[in-house]
């Protein structure tokens, strides 16, 4: 409690009232992207329907920061041991500071889009918390062609896809918020709805165009893929379930995450 005291009121904010001026708000809607997408023990978000709202325009920094340690480790590891290892030694380190959030979402998509015949049972099984055949299939080819596709890459390219990687794939999800209906009444990405202003989402955009112009020559070939993957995928829910859930926003992450690897490997040869 004295804990969550001084951390109140280091940032000018009480308990019971919440944050009062923009910039503590925009820093609680920050401290809940990085709660809700990673396992950083940082304290318990508070306000949570407010904050996780506007927390949507942050995910492409929790991007950053996971991809930012991606790199790092492999940065490390590459002059030790084998590329190859390298990449796996990234990827295990970039699992554990999000515990598979956006993966577990992937796997409960392929079992609920693959195994289900009616909405309702596609819904009901992407609920379900057992994984099925469609799900184990989806995670291991999808970790599989990561670890292919970064292990293809030159090694002093390999930091800059992580990243790319995992700025871009978080993006995807605030384009699938904004314009596609969410279809439960509650669920994981419920508190989203509503916080994608058209100002939030230009912000989080422009950031996100940013880090692709710096660490990539081919700017336009990999927003191209990735609008088209977007579009696409938002065509595929709709046309499944009648809109996106918390699941098929973690299964987009994880396309536009293989998007951005497939193309920048493609143009690497």
């Amino acid at each position: 409690m004295v804990g969550a005291r001084f951390y109140a009121t280091l940032f000018g904010m009480t308990m019971s009232s919440g944050p009062t001026s923009l910039w503590q708000r925009e820093w609680q809607a920050c401290h809940c992207a990085v709660t809700f997408l990673t396992r950083i023990p940082l304290p318990a978000c508070q306000w949570q329907d407010a904050a996780l709202a506007r927390s949507s325009m942050y995910f492409p920094l929790v991007g950053l920061l996971v991809g930012g340690l991606g790199a790092l480790v492999f940065n490390l590891a590459v002059p030790l041991w084998d590329s190859r290892i390298a990449v796996l030694l990234a990827m295990a380190a970039m699992l554990l500071l999000t515990g598979g959030f956006h993966e577990d979402g992937l796997a409960d998509t392929a079992d609920g889009l693959g195994g289900g015949w009616s909405v309702e049972d596609k819904l009901r099984i992407m609920k379900d918390s057992r994984l099925g055949t469609y799900g184990a299939l989806a995670l291991v080819m999808a970790l599989l062609l990561k670890f292919s596709l970064l292990s293809a890459l030159p090694a002093d390219a390999v930091a800059a896809a992580l990243i790319l990687g995992q700025v871009l794939g978080r993006w995807a999800a605030l384009p699938l918020i904004a314009f596609t209906p969410y279809v439960r009444g509650d669920g994981t990405g419920k508190p989203l709805v509503g916080g994608v202003t058209g100002k939030r989402l230009a912000l989080a955009t422009g950031f996100s165009l940013l880090v692709l112009l710096v660490l990539a020559d081919a700017f336009f070939t990999v927003l191209l893929s990735l609008a088209l993957l977007i579009i696409l995928w938002r065509w595929h829910c709709r046309r499944q379930i009648g809109g996106i859930t918390g699941d098929t926003l973690g299964a987009g992450n994880q396309l536009a995450e293989l998007a951005v690897y497939l193309v920048l490997t493609a143009l690497a040869r």
